[in-house]
């Protein structure tokens, strides 16, 4: 069994008489890159922060790599790395000397230069922050996150504005931190990240644990019925079924063709997701509000 980085065991977080967090349990094992998915207010923001240590926790076992994070002094900080949404680099100063300046508050730091090698800033080093796109602002709040060299990295919605091209080779960036064995915690709403990135993805909803698994096996058995799709007599069809090649093949029989528009159709990470927390959208908005 791989070597736990995080364990939660029956999390709950309470507000009045109201649980954010209600009963949450899951491991999550070094080296694997774990995404916490659900709507807001689903209490996903309030998990990763008692997992951080910002935040006290009104009930369960939490252990992120080995400490309790409510007593977790600064040696056990600074195994940690947190990239948060909004960030707040001093705009003045250049790549190089803000990386610099982070690399001291740590004990076993990372050579600056290789790391802003491995966010792709070597030409930009010696430029000032506010001079950067907002891309490249995103990978100097990256380079701030690992140059501690985390055994454990946060990542709270790394992507939020970047367009399709930086998204993609943002992704590649955090591809490149999972080779080297970095354990990632990921909290994103784009469903295509978290399925593009994650080992194991999370669904929290109404502060209850919906589902966790494997983006191919997350949910129902039934949730991951193929759906058959095909036009006939000018309008749209569409049927659920296990065996979508044996139907579309019948429906070739019965056509004497192949039926216009015939495709098959697998549930995606956004299809299962969007049934698992269906019923929380209106408690969501509320949330959000």
């Amino acid at each position: 069994m791989a070597e736990t980085a995080v364990r939660v065991q029956s999390l709950r977080k309470t507000y009045g008489d109201r649980a954010v967090v209600d009963g949450v349990t899951f491991d999550i094992a070094r080296g694997e890159t774990f995404a916490l998915l659900g709507p807001n207010g689903a209490g996903k923001s309030t998990t990763v922060e008692i997992l951080e240590g910002y935040r006290r926790r009104s009930g369960g076992d939490v252990h992120v790599l080995g400490v309790d994070p409510e007593g977790g002094g600064l040696d056990w900080k600074a195994r940690l790395g947190i990239v948060l949404q909004t960030a707040g680099q001093a705009g003045t100063a250049t790549v190089r000397e803000q990386l610099r300046q982070f690399a001291g508050f740590f004990p076993n730091p990372r050579d600056v230069d290789e790391v802003i090698a491995a966010v792709g800033l070597e030409d930009r080093a010696s430029t000032r922050i506010a001079k950067l796109s907002g891309g490249q602002q995103r990978r100097v709040d990256v380079a701030l996150g690992i140059v501690g060299n985390p055994e454990l990295l946060f990542l709270d919605e790394p992507t939020t504005g970047f367009d399709p091209h930086a998204r993609r080779e943002f992704w590649e960036l955090i591809r490149r931190l999972q080779t080297g064995g970095t354990t990632i915690v990921l909290t994103t709403h784009y469903l295509d990240e978290a399925a593009q990135l994650a080992d194991r993805v999370a669904v929290i909803a109404r502060g209850r644990l919906r589902a966790i698994g494997p983006v191919a096996g997350l949910g129902s058995a039934e949730a991951r019925v193929p759906i058959v799709r095909w036009i006939e007599d000018g309008r749209p069809r569409e049927e659920r079924t296990t065996t979508p090649l044996a139907l579309a093949r019948a429906l070739g029989e019965r056509l004497g063709d192949e039926p216009l528009g015939l495709e098959i159709v697998r549930p995606s990470l956004e299809d299962i997701y969007l049934t698992l927390v269906a019923d929380d959208a209106p408690q969501a908005e509320e949330a959000a509000r």
